[in-house]
């Protein structure tokens, strides 16, 4: 079986209803969904820019989909955890065992550092989870997991094209998925997330987040060829060898058919 090596995920979540309610409105008879409502309404009149994306304290885990990825690059599985279920401790609890039991593979996300990661630490906060090894704080601080500059434990593919945030990178891994040629956002966006859940969509957030990590896959393929570890033309050969077992997949995971109706071509410069 080939060793797990990186672990690319995204996390998509949903506001706790009663957590808003007894921390912002407490005495105020609100039900848990008009608590959120309210919020959301009161962070799009502070925000001034049409968004309505609450703070990550506040949220709840309900899709996290993870590409398993060995040490030549190559994908070997994606999966979402707990379907069709999508219970947020459950979640939480598969994320960080998984971890573990792949011997704590790197894990690679885009902007993650900043949402991503402190929403799973808070949920293993939150349901009791113990993950000493993620929380290795004895350890010397750059062998810490949790440091910035741990590439090994945490590779931020924001951090990474950004030099740890000394520039701001506008349009996010959408554009940079669009740059490779790869479908990026197509029709859903981590801001509607929130109306698909209360539609009863779980399986269309899943779905959504399954095609993050892929661009976020195709994203760090690209950055293995920047950083001199991977040459141009075996990365291509890896595009292609990927596009191939998403065609193989469509009748089991349908979602891959919308990523391939909006797959593109990158080309290299021509002299």
């Amino acid at each position: 079986m080939d060793k797990v090596s990186y672990l690319i995920f995204d996390c998509e979540a949903i506001a706790d209803g009663e957590l808003i309610q007894r921390v912002r409105y407490p005495g105020e008879e609100l039900s848990p969904a008009q608590a959120v409502r309210r919020y959301r309404d009161e962070v799009l009149a502070e925000r001034g820019d049409g968004k309505d994306i609450l703070p990550v304290t506040y949220m709840l885990p309900i899709s996290v989909a993870i590409a398993k990825v060995d040490a030549d690059y190559r994908l070997l599985d994606l999966a979402v955890l707990d379907a069709p279920q999508f219970r947020p401790h459950v979640i939480a609890r598969h994320f960080w065992t998984g971890w573990a039991k792949y011997d704590r593979p790197t894990l690679v996300s885009f902007n993650g550092r900043g949402y991503d990661v402190p929403l799973l630490e808070l949920a293993a906060f939150r349901y009791g989870f113990a993950i000493p090894h993620w929380f290795n704080v004895e350890a010397k601080a750059y062998d810490q997991s949790r440091n910035r500059y741990n590439t090994d434990a945490h590779l931020d593919l924001c951090d990474l094209l950004t030099n740890f945030g000394a520039m701001r990178f506008s349009g996010g891994l959408n554009l940079a998925a669009n740059v490779l040629g790869k479908p990026g956002k197509t029709g859903v966006d981590g801001s509607q997330v929130q109306d698909l859940y209360e539609a009863g969509k779980t399986q269309e957030i899943n779905d959504y987040c399954r095609c993050d990590v892929l661009d976020t896959y195709f994203v760090f393929l690209r950055t293995r060829v920047m950083l001199g570890k991977l040459k141009l033309d075996d990365e291509q050969k890896i595009v292609a060898e990927t596009k191939l077992w998403l065609e193989s997949k469509v009748d089991q995971i349908p979602a891959y058919q919308h990523y391939l109706n909006h797959w593109g071509e990158w080309l290299p410069p021509v002299d």
